[in-house]
Formats: C-alpha cells, structure tokens, sequence
C-alpha cells in the first residue's frame, strides 16, 4: 500500500503562485503514473493534472493548462504541481493520487489533501 503525503498549500492573494508536493512512500513509486485532483466546498473532487511514471506525458484540465505544472522527482519519491497565476476559483482542496487518467475511479492510494485558498 502506497501512503501518499501532500504538502505546500496555503493563503494567497489572486495572481500568485504556490507550489505543491506529494511525497510518496514504496519503492515502486517509479513505476506508475500520479495525479493531482482538487475538491471544492460543495463540489465535487475534479481532475487538475496526471504525469506518467517516466514524466515523459502529461495531461491537464482546461481550467489550469499554461497556469499549473506537474512534475516528479523518481529518486526522491515526489510529486510537484507548480501552481502560477492562481485564481479565487482554484480555492480547493488539493489531492495527490496514484493513477492515470481525467476521472476518479482510475486513482487509487490518495493522500489526505492540502488546502489551497486563493483571495481576490
């Protein structure tokens, strides 16, 4: 069982930047794909971005592409979402999640997630 750790989050004012990390425990973490997904108040938990296990591939939701980037460090079992040019509606809490794909059910092993809270 994969036990994931997430990290960075905080209070921001709109147009800045925070970044985020996920630390991974196994040593198998290499091997598969990682994701980051983000719940609202009230809402329900959406897709944000996924990397493949080697970071050659990754994959965004519309709302983040050119704001937010993903990246893993293998040798030290980690898991970056870079996130610029923050928003009020990137508001969430942000989860990391192993898995690949744009929905819920292709994630396993989540984290305990990280508040991100963006003023305006």
């Amino acid at each position: 069982q994969v036990q994931l750790v997430e990290s960075g989050g905080g209070l921001v004012q709109a147009g800045g930047s925070l970044r985020l990390s996920c630390a991974a425990s196994g040593r198998t973490f290499s091997a598969y794909a990682m994701g980051w997904f983000r719940q609202a108040p009230g809402k329900e938990r959406e897709f944000v971005t996924a990397i493949s296990p080697s970071g050659a591939n990754t994959i965004y939701a519309d709302s983040v592409k050119g704001r937010f980037t993903i990246s893993r460090d293998n040798a030290k079992n980690m898991v970056y979402l870079q996130m610029n040019s923050l928003k009020p509606e990137d508001t969430a809490v942000y989860y990391c999640a192993r898995g690949w794909g744009r929905a819920t059910p292709y994630y396993n092993n989540w984290g305990q997630g990280t508040q991100v809270t963006v003023s305006s």
